[in-house]
């Protein structure tokens, strides 16, 4: 079966079954590294990316739901020679030890900043807490969310 999605703004045209759980089709058939297996049960958000730019989880979601819809992954935010400003800050705050959560966790506090420029910390901590990180970062997690809002207010990158 062909499905046709737009992943990072670009169209792509994919032959598999309308079953397969999105996230196999990113990191298999696009490429596509960032978003990884966690838990596949919705438990962990490693897997999350935006879909028409609210974030669902790539481990479940099947791949037909997804069509026609626009998909982001973290590859689709910034380069390494220019970054989103959430990678920007997540980088100066030092904000990951083993990283195998943060894509998900970005993807999730890009929903949430494209929806409320300016969260307080509540507003972060609440809209990152279905995301688990097991090394413990969340205090750097959340002051790169908010200094990464800070730097979208005031102009600085995407």
């Amino acid at each position: 079966m062909a499905i046709e999605l737009i992943v990072n703004g670009r169209a792509v045209q994919i032959s598999v079954p309308g079953t397969a759980p999105l996230l196999d089709v990113l990191r298999n058939q696009l490429d596509l590294k960032g978003a990884r297996y966690g838990c596949g049960l919705e438990q962990c958000g490693s897997c999350m990316v935006l879909l028409d730019g609210e974030p669902i989880y790539a481990c479940s979601r099947e791949v037909g739901t997804a069509a026609g819809g626009r998909i982001t992954t973290i590859e689709g935010l910034g380069t390494a020679e220019r970054p989103h400003p959430l990678q920007q800050a997540f980088l100066d705050e030092q904000a990951g030890q083993c990283g195998y959560c943060l894509s998900g966790i970005i993807m999730r506090a890009k929903a949430l900043l494209d929806h409320n420029p300016s969260p307080t910390r509540d507003d972060i901590a609440g809209a990152l807490d279905k995301n688990l990180c097991r090394c413990g970062a969340h205090p750097r997690i959340l002051r790169a969310v908010e200094k990464a809002a800070a730097m979208l207010r005031e102009g600085k990158g995407a």
